[in-house]
């Protein structure tokens, strides 16, 4: 498996706008291969088949950690089980 990008699947709720400095509530996180030629650029699906387009890309890259899980460990209990179940294979 090629590059991986973590990305967030946020919640939107009525209002979008964030205040700066304020993060938005993080419903999933999804695991999604990178771009061909653009590493850290995220393709348009993630594992489990989602549209990233919506989704807010990660600083945490799995390839930069490999004694860890490839998502944040703050977000454990958020990580989809479908794009966590492709990752362990």
């Amino acid at each position: 498996m090629g590059e991986i990008v973590v990305v967030y699947e946020v919640d939107k709720g009525a209002d979008t706008r964030v205040p700066r400095g304020e993060e938005r509530l993080v419903r999933r996180v999804h695991a999604a291969p990178a771009a061909p030629g653009s590493p850290g650029t995220t393709g348009p699906r993630t594992l489990c088949g989602k549209d990233t387009f919506a989704m807010e890309t990660t600083r945490w890259k799995p390839s930069e950690h490999p004694e860890t899980p490839w998502y944040p460990a703050e977000y454990a209990t958020a990580i989809c089980p479908d794009c966590d179940a492709v990752m362990e294979t």
